[in-house]
This record gives C-alpha cells, structure tokens and sequence, in this order.
C-alpha cells in the first residue's frame, strides 16, 4: 500500500473505467482481438489496483466475492458450453451459432460463452493470488502488529 493522494484519487476514478473496459473486451473478443482472458486480467487489474493504493482490506471490501469460487464456477461454465456440439454429435467444443445476430450485440454463439467462464476464472485466479500475497506477513512486515521478540517461544 502506498500512502499517495495522487495514486487513491486515480484509482477511485480508474476502477469503474476499467471494469467497463474489461466487459467491452470480453464482448468484442469472439469477433475481434480480445476475449474473456484479456477481459478478465483488466478487471483483475482493477482490484489490484485498489489493492496497491489502499490495501488488501480496502480491496476485499470495495468489491467482496469468493474469488476461488468465481474461478471455479468459470471453469464448469467454460467447460459446459463444449457439450452442446457434443449432444450434437459434433467435437468436443465446436463453435454453434444463433441463426441471427443480435442488434447492437452481433452473433452469439458458444464460443462468446466460452469467454465469459475464462473471463470468470481468469478474474478469480489472478485476483486471488495477488490478495493472498499481500496478505502475506513475510512479504510486509511493517503492516504486522507489534513488533515481538523473534526468539521468544510462540504461544
């Protein structure tokens, strides 16, 4: 955590901003560059970034989820989306597409809800490594409580 007026007032401005930008990037990405792998580490970005100004509490709590969860529940739904073409009789994850596209969104088809459970796993896997190691007192030891005797037996 740094202790930078500049770096709190940005991020605050930047977590909106970026989590909108994660959603458009995981939205255009079956049709152009992106996806939900460079959607999800932009939104993971985001609470990193809130992490880095204010402090792993502070980011846990501005946008609270289970974030091991969230990458499992993206696995299974990423996973889910092959079984369609399967049913089909088709391989294992072969793209299927809606007859017509969606006005203002375009053609949906399997492959856009692929993205969505990468997006999830990629969101719960990097935000929950980056949380855990600043959690860790090893790693930063002035944010522990008061200092102790390190010899001192342990209770």
């Amino acid at each position: 955590m740094y202790d930078s007026v500049i770096l709190r007032s940005v991020s605050r401005l930047m977590l909106p901003i970026l989590l909108l930008l994660s959603v458009f990037m995981l939205l255009r990405g079956h049709n152009l560059p992106g996806g939900g792998f460079i959607g999800g580490l932009v939104a993971s970005c985001a609470v990193i970034l809130q992490m880095v100004a204010f402090g792993p509490t502070f980011a846990r709590r501005v946008l609270p989820a289970n974030y091991l969860a969230m990458a499992a529940v993206g696995v299974i739904f990423a996973a889910s989306w092959g079984l369609p073409a399967l049913l089909g009789g088709q391989p294992f994850l072969t793209a299927l597409w809606l007859p017509e596209p969606i006005p203002g969104v375009g053609k949906i088809g399997t492959p856009v809800l692929f993205d969505v459970g990468v997006f999830l796993t990629v969101i719960g896997v990097t935000t929950q490594i980056a949380l855990l190691l600043s959690e860790e007192p090893l790693l930063f030891p002035m944010e522990r409580g008061p200092a102790r005797d390190e010899g001192a037996p342990r209770a």
